[in-house]
């Protein structure tokens, strides 16, 4: 039987999008108390169901899909602009698919303007009208307001109208730099899009016998199982080793492991890769915030995705982006790499940053370990010695050099180069991920 916070998760899916919820509301239909109304609207919230609109309420939303997340919503645009709504609220959720500067005659203006995009433009009174006959939203820049009729237009149409005392430019700057951010954020794996779902997930439960994991072994070629109790709460696990030589018949939670490392769908791909290797383990199951189980996520899923990621184009560059497009192996010794410092490498003094060195080190170790071990790496520990300043526009010359290494783990010494001159040094520690 589902849960009082799952009923009401499924409670909020199964209404329209655009309707306001309340915790009081929520609490009073589903016969719950008002504190657990509020931590499943939060859930939902964080799971991208329902959007908090300041002077609107809380209301449901369309859930962003992943080839989507660039969109902005209207009410992210008022955030971001820092604007005032002056009609049209209960549009705030919808999300604009372009958005158009009005420095143009009406005619040409309107012909650019469609149903879904947010036009910017300043006190144009008749272009603000046919913008939302038109189905679009608007943004008045330079502070102005509209009339009254206008705002009355954007609440039938229920489409907003926003003022903002910034300019146009500014305002389109602004815009495109959050949908950027959203971009960058679109590259980022999480546990939840690689992990297997429930349904096609092998579990047993607490009371089940040992016979039941030769059953799910023989079917699916496993040896690593999560258990689960009577609310589908994973409470344990189940290996080979943990039932060699044991009576079939004997209950499944006398031999699990207890309190087993799990993850939730929002992990990054990269913490559980972490936990995997340092751990040792095949399979982490995958649970919401009370514990059920949601699905498993094996070694073999993040080896694929994290070699995924290596051969996708980035939307979003990230200053890591940067240091790993600028790293160049020289042409005397391919584990020797160069690099030029460019603007957005810097600090406030345009000299070096020392997040960007210690991005540089990491990037060149992990190079040398992909030549060398023909493996990926996550960084355990990390030294750094960065104690001279490195002008713009200097070239780096950085030189990685494998101290020791196991099946498991390797030992990196680092040193950077300006010109003749040693500049900083850095002693990694690492994990090694076999591919």
């Amino acid at each position: 039987m589902a849960t009082k916070h799952e009923q009401i998760i499924q409670h909020i899916l199964s209404l329209e999008v655009g309707h306001k919820i309340s915790v009081r509301q929520i609490a009073k239909e589903l016969n719950v108390s008002d504190g657990t109304a509020y931590r499943a609207i939060k859930d939902a919230e964080n799971q991208g169901l329902v959007s908090t609109i300041e002077r609107v309420g809380t209301i449901r939303i369309e859930r962003k899909k992943k080839e989507n997340f660039e969109r902005l919503t209207f009410a992210e645009v008022v955030n971001i602009i820092d604007g005032q709504v002056l009609g049209g609220r209960d549009g705030l959720y919808k999300t604009l698919s372009k958005f158009v500067i009005g420095a143009m005659q009406l005619e040409a203006m309107m012909r650019y303007t469609e149903a879904g995009s947010l036009l910017i433009v300043g006190n144009r009174i008749k272009a603000h009208e046919l913008a939302l006959n038109e189905g679009a939203a608007v943004l008045i820049t330079g502070g102005f307001d509209t009339e009254e009729h206008i705002k009355k237009l954007a609440d039938e149409k229920e489409l907003p109208i926003i003022s903002t005392s910034y300019d146009t430019f500014t305002v389109a700057a602004m815009i495109n730099r959050a949908i950027y951010d959203q971009l960058i954020k679109k590259e980022i794996i999480f546990v939840g899009d690689i992990a297997t779902t429930i349904e096609e997930t092998s579990y047993i439960k607490s009371k089940e016998t040992i016979a039941r994991w030769y059953e799910l072994n023989e079917k699916s070629g496993h040896s690593r199982f999560p258990i689960v109790d009577e609310k589908m709460r994973v409470i344990g696990m189940v290996s080979s080793k943990d039932i060699v030589g044991k009576d079939k018949n004997i209950v499944i939670d006398r031999v699990m492991s207890k309190k087993p490392l799990v993850v939730q769908s929002k992990t990054s791909l990269a913490s559980v890769s972490h936990t995997m290797v340092w751990e040792g383990i095949e399979v982490v199951p995958v649970v919401d915030n009370s514990g059920m189980l949601q699905g498993v996520v094996s070694r073999q899923d993040v080896l694929k995705a994290l070699q995924q990621i290596q051969r996708q184009p980035q939307v979003g560059e990230t200053i890591d982006d940067i240091v790993s497009r600028n790293l160049q192996a020289t042409e005397e010794d391919e584990t020797v790499f160069e690099t030029e410092i460019t603007p957005q490498m810097t600090n406030q003094l345009g000299t070096l940053s020392n997040g960007v060195f210690t991005a540089l080190i990491t990037e060149a170790s992990s190079r040398l370990l992909q030549q060398d071990r023909k493996a990926d790496i996550t960084i355990e520990n990390l030294t750094v010695y960065f104690n001279k300043p490195v002008q713009i526009e200097s070239i780096l010359t950085i030189k990685p050099t494998l101290l020791d290494a196991g099946r498991l783990y390797a030992k990196i010494d680092v040193e950077v180069f300006n010109g003749r001159k040693l500049v900083g040094k850095g002693l990694i520690m690492a994990q090694l991920i076999n591919r």
